[in-house]
């Protein structure tokens, strides 16, 4: 029987998380598979003398880049490799492979690096991207999650007094999309097959996000919104994805971002399936 362990934050106090573990712990179990729920500092990394015990593989739930790098170089099958969850975890990065990759999104533009100290206001950078992109745009943190560290940008004082507080933080400057306001889609996908997919939207916020009071239901895809799902996840190399997706103009579909250790009980409530138990019997597969 192998062992599987599923690591997630335990910095992290909400329940959602360990929720998170539960739903593919108990799918192991279902498979037949013995399953273990750890946190992250649960896992001593000892580089010199490495594990005291090794799983069979590691079903990675959190952003702990370091540590599923050491589990990886032990020999240890993680999945998303860690590679997938860093580019990931910053979206500048992301948006970078998704353009190399040639996929759909809104206009983007990286934010280059300012120390905390230092400024360039009157470089004529800033200037240069409300020229590109115009008002309203987007300012996205290049770490954050459930549509956090996301902000609509409306004024260039706004804009101006946001680049000055962000000295020292990757972040992006995206278009924005008007005829996606307080609507997207999430669409869960395993080893490059669509498992779930729901449409969600917001009524008070210009994100969808549930976690921001957002509300979702079941949605059939158009071969269009499936074809650039599978596309972006591929792109950033993740075999598990919640993939969001933006409608652009006439509803075509535009990527929002790719996330690596999207949540699933939403997706599960809504639509009835558990993308846990598809991920389990992907491993499953790729390791026999």
């Amino acid at each position: 029987m192998k062992d599987c362990w599923v690591i997630y934050n335990g910095s992290l106090t909400s329940d959602k998380f360990r929720d998170q573990a539960e739903l593919l712990a108990e799918a192991a179990e279902r498979a037949g598979l013995r399953a273990f729920i750890k946190k992250n500092y649960e896992v001593l990394m000892d580089v010199q003398s490495g594990l005291e015990e090794r799983p069979d593989f590691v079903v990675f739930l959190d952003k702990d880049i370091l540590l599923a790098t050491f589990l990886k170089n032990e020999g240890i099958p993680v999945f998303n490799d860690p590679e997938v969850i860093e580019t990931c975890d910053n979206k500048a990065k992301q948006y970078i492979q998704l353009a190399k990759n040639g996929i759909r999104m809104p206009k983007t533009i990286i934010a280059p690096k300012v120390y905390p100290a230092f400024t360039i206001a009157q470089s004529g950078y800033y200037e240069r991207v409300l020229d590109t992109l115009s008002l309203p745009l987007i300012i996205k943190e290049g770490h954050g999650s459930f549509g956090m560290k996301v902000y609509l940008i409306e004024t260039e004082e706004q804009f101006y007094n946001k680049v000055d507080e962000l000295r020292g933080v990757d972040y992006v400057f995206q278009q924005y999309i008007e005829t996606s306001k307080g609507r997207d889609i999430r669409v869960n996908i395993v080893g490059g097959e669509i498992v779930a997919a729901m449409h969600r939207a917001s009524e008070t916020d210009f994100r969808a996000n549930i976690t921001n009071g957002g509300t979702a239901t079941v949605i059939e895809l158009t071969e269009e919104q499936k074809d650039l799902a599978i596309q972006a996840a591929a792109a950033v190399g993740a075999e598990f994805a919640g993939v969001d997706l933006l409608f652009g103009e006439d509803d075509r579909p535009l990527l929002c971002e790719v996330n690596a250790a999207a949540h699933i009980r939403n997706i599960y409530n809504v639509t009835g399936i558990n993308v846990a138990d598809k991920m389990i019997e992907y491993i499953i597969g790729k390791l026999s």
